[in-house]
């Protein structure tokens, strides 16, 4: 900018003073010409964009037409159908009672977008792009964001979606949520502004990792502010009625404890979009519910849905040799999964006094025979799993070097000497032609009389206070017949040790009530698996939360842990964030709070001829309630030839 002009003067010297004056006045109006030429350059430096990630690199252009992965000329139509088990009695997902149905959190969009029950886009990991908005606007600090939102976008009841209810839904999860994630997020956001109808902006706090902020907020589902405030509800209540969603799926039957029914909205406001393109493609999507799974088989034997994603080796190995799979009716086929798997496995309480001995939890992880589990019980299927972020370049492994060494060592006194030299924890092996590996047997003997407990005259084992070393196993009697066998036979296991073992099996709504409150020694459960970094890690395994976070079963609390996790959100680069992610799955495997059990590098698909899906499956998701689709000729001729109900 230039100072503004003055008049000029018809004397052609000045007084000194005069002068003086005037030069000041000058330097005064180029100073603040200067002020707001800088402001102006430093509001111009924002970065303005249709999607996000932390380090600005975005696969997809802001003209992209629709994601690489889809076909963006497959039909709509027809109806997908699918099985779960035990009960529901609430569609809403965020009740703190009762159990929420199935996909109750498919009606609902949020600004940075994801899918139908899949991560969208699916070929590519932490990129975020717009859907409630056109484009989002943060500076380089990453201090706060600004989303402009589009203006057609509609709530299934045709009302606008507003800023105004994105405001309303953050500060609902705030106020109503789970206790974690609203302490976690008040530390870290403290401030949302509602600059017009379509314009909202966050502000983060001083001091705290710019990581996972801007799609944390970008990531709140958008709920309805005008149906909260006339109906009286809140969000931890269970209830049947739910706010109407802006997504492509509204409600349209609900059969408690039977059956869920979601259809398309007619009137969807998004069917256009580039993000939406070959996505979404089902009229209905169906859930049926059972008791058990015997009976979920034989109901898709019998037609009554028409897709499995199968998860019971028993099942796969041999009980798909049906007729309809011979006759081709249904399709059994094996499809690449390009995740890292789900860490589970048997999680221990860490808040039980017994199990926070390690040497207890080591004896007790020796009672699982993997090899003998996954031959005799599972047809020699499966992998065993030993990281957090199994077979991607973040997994651990031999003992630390390079970077992650360096960044281990500058962690001082909190890493255990044996951390920086020996081998990474892997998993014990052992011998599959008997259940009772005996040299892990007389291994986990001597840790337990290390740890204090010695064996009895009957043979049980005892602390010097005579108290019996007991443990109870919590087990959902809804879950999988294999998954009970292997229960049960690690049990026995425990019971050889001389440990008091007492298997807990109890309904659907019993095990939800008993997880929520960590009544339980041990219980099958599971983590999520990490390719990045995120502030997610902290309610995961982070101390602040551990007593109450349901996403951390064992409550596991470590300052180590701790401080690697605080490292990693303020990595500056993909080498240093991969280093320290390297240290955390080290850190976490060395913690030893859960028995890592089995995974599968692939999708088990099986389903009704009726369906087709894209010829590469993205690896971040199988996707089929997503962008697969309905074949109508060949829907109608199974139906023709009675193979379905």
């Amino acid at each position: 900018m230039t100072p503004p002009r003055t008049r000029a003067k018809t004397s052609t010297r000045l007084p000194a003073k005069d002068a003086m004056r005037i030069g000041w006045s000058a330097l005064l109006v180029l100073g603040l010409s200067l002020v707001i030429a800088t402001a102006a350059w430093a509001e111009e430096k924002t970065i303005k964009s249709h999607g996000y990630s932390f380090f600005g690199d975005l696969t997809y252009g802001p003209d992209y037409p629709h994601f690489d992965y889809v076909n963006p000329d497959a039909p709509k139509g027809g109806e997908i159908s699918i099985a779960t088990l035990g009960t529901f009695d609430s569609m809403n997902p965020y009740t703190r009672k009762g159990r929420g149905g199935a996909l109750s959190t498919v009606m609902f969009e949020s600004l940075l977008g994801e899918g139908v029950n899949a991560p969208a886009p699916a070929d590519v990991y932490a990129e975020y792009y717009c859907l409630l908005c056109e484009t989002l606007e943060y500076p380089p600090s990453k201090d706060w964001v600004i989303f402009y939102m589009r203006p057609e976008a509609r709530f299934s009841t045709g009302d606008p979606v507003t800023a105004h209810d994105i405001a309303f839904s953050h500060n609902l999860l705030l106020d109503q949520g789970l206790q974690s994630y609203a302490q976690a997020v008040r530390r870290l956001i403290p401030k949302v502004e509602v600059i017009d109808d379509h314009t909202i902006k966050f502000y983060f706090a001083e001091g705290v990792s710019r990581r996972s902020l801007i799609e944390q907020v970008g990531g709140v589902p958008a709920w309805s502010k005008k149906w909260y405030d006339e109906s009286g509800a809140r969000l931890d209540e269970s209830r049947l009625e739910t706010s109407p969603g802006s997504g492509p799926y509204m409600i349209d039957d609900v059969d408690v404890n039977r059956r869920i029914v979601y259809k398309r909205n007619p009137d969807y406001w998004g069917a256009d979009l580039p993000f939406n393109q070959g996505r979404g493609n089902f009229d209905k999507i169906r859930i049926e519910y059972f008791g058990d799974e015997n009976s979920a088989f034989e109901a898709f034997k019998a037609g009554e849905y028409t897709f499995r994603n199968e998860g019971n080796s028993k099942q796969w190995a041999s009980n798909y040799d049906f007729p309809k799979v011979q006759s081709g009716q249904v399709v059994k086929n094996e499809l690449p999964d390009g995740s890292p798997p789900t860490p589970n496995g048997i999680v221990f309480n860490l808040g039980r006094e017994v199990l926070q001995d390690k040497r207890v939890r080591q004896a007790v992880a020796l009672a699982y025979n993997f090899e003998w589990t996954n031959e005799s019980l599972q047809y020699g299927l499966f992998e065993q799993r030993a990281s957090f972020s199994q077979d991607t370049p973040l997994m651990a492994m031999g003992a630390p070097e390079g970077g992650e060494l360096a960044f281990l060592k500058s962690l001082g006194d909190l890493v255990p000497p044996e951390m920086l030299t020996d081998d990474v924890t892997v998993p014990h092996t052992s011998k599959p032609d008997r259940l009772l590996d005996r040299r892990n047997a007389r291994r986990a003997m001597k840790l337990l009389d290390e740890a204090g407990w010695a064996v009895g005259d009957d043979g049980e084992r005892y602390n010097a206070d005579g108290e019996p070393l007991r443990l109870t196993f919590l087990l959902n009697s809804a879950g999988s017949a294999t998954l009970s066998a292997v229960v049960e036979n690690f049990m026995s296991n425990l019971t050889a040790m001389g440990i008091d073992a007492v298997l807990e099996k109890v309904d659907a709504s019993q095990y939800t009530s008993r997880e929520r409150d960590r009544d339980y020694d041990l219980v099958f459960d599971s983590y999520a698996a990490f390719l990045g970094t995120g502030t997610g890690l902290i309610q995961r395994f982070g101390s602040e939360d551990a007593a109450y976070s349901l996403f951390n079963p064992a409550g596991l609390a470590s300052p180590l842990v701790d401080a690697i996790i605080e490292a990693s959100l303020r990595a500056e680069d993909s080498e240093t964030e991969a280093a320290t992610l390297r240290a955390l799955d080290r850190a976490l495997r060395y913690e030893f709070f859960m028995i890592p059990v089995w995974y599968k590098a692939v999708h088990w698909t099986a389903y009704y001829d009726q369906y087709e899906h894209p010829e590469t499956i993205p690896p971040y998701a199988l996707g089929f309630l997503d962008f697969w689709w309905y074949n109508e000729e060949k829907g109608a001729a199974l139906r023709a030839a009675g193979a379905l109900r």
